[in-house]
């Protein structure tokens, strides 16, 4: 009897370690399968961290029980060693160098998440902690995301000439729907600020012209050198604060959790698909470019998913060649979720990496030093 139960339980456990080991592989390897089918891969790549942890106790247990055994997940982890490089970095430090080398060239990325405009009367030193943390780093090419300004309005709260003196980047590029004004003084957009002038600019938007269907890029010019610059805000999961409540503390309520979790699948599935397209269009653009890229913006899906992988390839990313850990940029939900993106072309040497884990916004900012390799 006592042997029976063993010899299950061993099998058992074969099953479960076999099981994560294809969740896994599915999930990294996802992106190479049409989104509108087989958009639920999608799903299984938010949890590729925890499912790699999984394997990663299966095989320290296999290592103790039946050494042989780890060969399962030791493969796993072998046939995804790429996707598992873009999901983790085993570095000891990415301390960042404040000072930056008058060679390199200084970026940084941040959803601000309307600069706290609504919080303005009440905690105006949030807008300006928000300001002295940029100036800190003193980036030469800022790309904001959730940006709620007005580029007309002098007596407006977020104004756009205040900001570029503040920041002391003189040159800016705001792209904006007006059917989707945050308010009769302010716009809602995406926004690059630059030290540096710019040679050409342009907000790319297709139907159905939402926030999420507008990219921009501008070709900054320093020196003798011309860099192209995107700056995009893919597809949100439209969150509302019962979801993320539901998701962080879920309920004992059975018909609240069947409503909840039907309504939050079909706001994953939503988002994946749209994700995709919005991935193509930025895409096809990039592709037109005659200067090396940069390429900023709140993907709002983690690393190997499709658009990751679409819009990052043949690009690096800046936190895998120098960040390190895991690298979270959203601080809601999970640990685990890096949806914010530096990729630059390979010209570009990532010198340094940084995230700043200050809780100003929802994300945190990203900032990446580059050196260009001149042809």
């Amino acid at each position: 009897m006592a042997f029976s139960i063993r010899s299950v339980t061993k099998k058992l456990f074969i099953f479960f370690n076999v099981l994560a080991a294809i969740f896994f592989l599915l999930g990294c390897y996802g992106h190479f399968l049409n989104q509108e089918t087989f958009w639920f891969t999608g799903l299984i790549n938010l949890a590729s961290f925890y499912l790699l942890m999984i394997l990663f106790a299966f095989l320290l247990f296999w290592l103790v029980v039946k050494p042989r055994l780890a060969i399962i997940s030791l493969v796993t982890m072998l046939l995804a060693w790429s996707p598992l490089t873009q999901l983790l970095q085993f570095r000891f430090s990415d301390d960042f160098e404040m000072k930056k080398k008058p060679t390199n060239l200084r970026v940084m990325s941040w959803n601000v998440e309307h600069f706290e405009i609504a919080a303005h009367k009440k905690r105006p030193q949030s807008k300006q902690e928000m300001i002295r943390l940029i100036n800190n780093y003193q980036p030469d090419i800022a790309c904001f995301q959730e940006m709620v300004a007005s580029d007309t309005v002098p007596t407006a709260i977020n104004y756009l000439p205040d900001f570029a003196k503040a920041l002391n980047m003189p040159y800016y590029f705001y792209s904006y729907n007006i059917k989707l004004d945050y308010d009769k003084n302010h716009h809602f957009g995406i926004i690059i600020f630059s030290r540096y002038p710019f040679a050409q600019k342009r907000t790319v938007s297709y139907a159905p012209n939402n926030y999420n269907s507008i990219f921009q890029y501008a070709d900054v010019v320093r020196g003798a050198d011309t860099f192209r610059v995107f700056n995009l805000h893919l597809q949100s999961l439209r969150f509302s604060d019962a979801d993320r409540q539901y998701l962080e503390q879920p309920n004992i309520d059975e018909e609240n959790n069947f409503r909840q979790s039907r309504n939050i699948l079909s706001k994953f599935k939503e988002g994946f698909i749209k994700r995709k397209d919005q991935s193509d269009r930025i895409k096809e653009e990039m592709k037109k470019s005659p200067y090396p890229l940069i390429v900023c913006g709140d993907f709002n899906d983690v690393p190997n998913s499709y658009a990751y992988y679409h819009i990052g390839e043949g690009l690096n990313n800046s936190f895998v060649k120098e960040g390190s850990g895991i690298g979270r940029t959203f601080s809601h939900i999970s640990r685990t979720l890096r949806i914010d993106n530096i990729f630059v072309s390979p010209a570009l040497e990532v010198t340094q990496f940084g995230r700043v884990e200050k809780k100003l916004s929802d994300h945190f900012p990203i900032v990446t030093d580059l050196y260009y390799k001149k042809p």
